[in-house]
C-alpha cells in the first residue's frame, strides 16, 4: 500500500480533526429519552426550556423573621408583634398587618405583605414581640420569584454535557426525563503475536498486553462501556475473521498496533480491502501511523502499538471522534501554561509531550516536561497529568515559553 491510494497520508492534526468531525457528523448517533437522575455525563440532544420559574415564589434566604420594611424606624430599633410562623413547606397563607412580623425558615414562602427578612441571630425576641435593629435594608435576605430562571428561558442547550449542576437545574424545574444522544458502542482490540495477558509468565520475546487495559480505562473514564476482544494475531486471515463481526456489531472499533508499514502491519491493507480509509498517518509525535476509516457499520480508529502512542492518539483523536458522534458541542479543556524547564525539540512533527502541571509563585500554570519522552516509556506517562503541545518545527523552547496543555 502506498500514498498513491485514494486517501490522504501524513496530514496535519488540524486536517485529521476536520476529517474526524465531518465523518462523525454524518454518523451522528440517535437520540433517546432517559431519566434525569441517570443522565449525568450524557450529551443533551435537545434544548431545554424552563417550564416554571426559579424560585417559583418569593422566599426567605435565612432563618429569621419576615416583616414589612415600611414598619421600621429609620432612627432606632423597632418592636414588632409576632403574628405567626411560616416554615418551609406548604404556604399557610399568612398576611402581615402593619406592625407585625412572622417567624420564618430558609426556603419558606414569604407571608403576604412581607418584603424583608431579619436574620434570627440579629433579632431580640421576648413575650411575643421581636426587636428589629436599625439599618436593615429593604428586601434583605429575600429570594425573589424568577430571579434565577424566568419561565420560558432557554436553560440547557443541545450539545452540552450534563454535569451534576445541570442535572440539578433540570430536576429543580421538575423535568424528570431528558433527551440525550445515545452512547457509542465500542470494541477494543490489541494486536501482536508478542502479547500475553497480565498474570501469565512471560516467555522470551513476549510482553504484557498493556494497551487494551489502558484504552479500556480511558473509555470508561468517558462514561462508556467498551467491550474488550481477544488479541488480534499477526495473520491477515485471522484478523479478517476477528474483525468481521465487530465492524457489523459496534459503532466504533479501536485497535492498538499493526498500523505501520512493516511486514506484520496488516490493518491498513485490511481496512482498504474491507471498507474505506479516511486517512493514514498524521504529522504528530508520538503516534504518527494512526489510521482512521470505516468498515461495515463501524468507524475504525487504528492506534499505533507503543503504549504512549495509544495514550496520546486516543486523547487527541479518539476522544474527539466519540464526542462528535454524540454531538458534543462543548470543547474539552485545554489550557495555556509556561514551561517550567527548557526543552529542545529536534523534529518537525507536532508533539504531545508528557508532563505535570503545577503553579508558580504568582499562581500561574507551569508545565514540567517529563524527560522520559520515548513512546514506549509508559512509566513517564503514568507520572504525568497533561500532554504538553509543542508546535510543528524543530526549535529550542526556553523556560517560561507559553505552551498549550491537555489534561490527561
Amino acid at each position: 500500500m502506498t500514498s498513491s491510494e485514494n486517501f490522504p497520508t501524513r496530514i496535519s492534526m488540524a486536517e485529521a480533526l476536520d476529517i474526524v468531525h465531518a465523518v462523525a457528523a454524518a454518523r451522528r448517533l440517535p437520540r433517546e429519552r432517559i431519566a434525569t437522575a441517570r443522565a449525568d455525563g450524557r450529551v443533551l440532544a435537545a434544548d431545554v426550556v424552563a417550564p416554571v420559574a426559579l424560585p417559583p415564589f418569593d422566599n426567605s434566604a435565612m432563618d429569621g423573621f419576615a416583616l414589612r420594611h415600611a414598619d421600621l424606624s429609620p432612627d432606632g430599633p423597632t418592636t414588632l408583634r409576632l403574628a405567626g410562623e411560616q416554615f418551609a413547606g406548604p404556604d399557610l397563607g399568612l398576611r402581615l398587618q402593619p406592625g407585625e412580623c412572622a417567624r420564618i425558615t430558609t426556603g419558606a414562602p414569604l407571608p403576604r405583605g412581607a418584603d424583608t427578612v431579619l436574620i434570627k441571630e440579629n433579632a431580640g425576641e421576648a413575650d411575643g414581640r421581636v426587636e428589629v435593629p436599625a439599618g436593615l435594608a429593604a428586601g434583605a435576605n429575600v429570594r425573589r420569584r424568577a430571579e434565577d430562571v424566568v419561565e420560558g428561558d432557554l436553560v440547557l442547550q443541545a450539545g452540552h454535557v450534563l454535569t451534576p449542576a445541570r442535572i440539578g437545574l433540570a430536576a429543580s424545574l421538575g423535568i424528570d426525563r431528558l433527551e440525550v444522544s445515545s452512547r457509542p458502542t465500542v470494541a477494543v482490540f490489541a494486536s501482536g503475536d508478542e502479547l500475553v495477558e497480565p498474570g501469565v509468565p512471560l516467555a522470551p520475546g513476549q510482553v504484557y498486553n498493556s494497551n487494551r487495559d489502558q484504552l479500556m480505562a480511558q473509555l470508561r473514564g468517558l462514561g462508556l462501556e467498551p467491550v474488550a476482544w481477544p488479541t488480534l494475531p499477526d495473520d491477515p486471515a485471522r484478523i479478517q475473521a476477528a474483525l468481521a463481526d465487530a465492524v457489523e456489531s459496534f459503532d466504533v472499533v479501536l485497535t492498538c498496533g499493526g498500523v505501520s508499514a512493516g511486514e506484520k502491519d496488516h490493518l491498513p491493507r485490511w481496512l482498504q480491502a474491507q471498507g474505506r480509509i479516511h486517512f493514514w498517518k498524521v504529522w504528530m509525535r508520538p503516534g504518527m501511523p494512526v489510521l482512521f476509516g470505516e468498515a461495515g457499520r463501524a468507524l475504525v480508529l487504528g492506534l499505533p502499538g507503543n503504549p504512549v502512542s495509544v495514550l496520546a492518539t486516543f486523547r487527541v483523536l479518539g476522544t474527539p471522534l466519540l464526542d462528535a458522534l454524540q454531538g458534543r458541542g462543548e470543547p474539552r479543556p485545554r489550557w495555556r501554561a509556561r514551561l517550567a524547564a527548557p526543552w529542545r525539540k529536534k523534529h518537525e512533527r507536532l508533539e504531545f509531550l508528557r508532563g505535570r502541571l503545577g503553579q508558580d509563585d504568582a499562581a500561574g500554570l507551569l508545565a514540567q516536561p517529563n524527560p522520559a519522552d520515548g513512546s514506549h516509556r509508559l512509566r513517564g506517562a503514568a507520572d504525568s497529568d497533561v500532554l504538553i503541545v509543542l508546535d510543528e518545527g524543530a526549535r529550542d523552547y526556553a523556560a517560561g515559553a507559553l505552551v498549550e496543555v491537555i489534561p490527561l
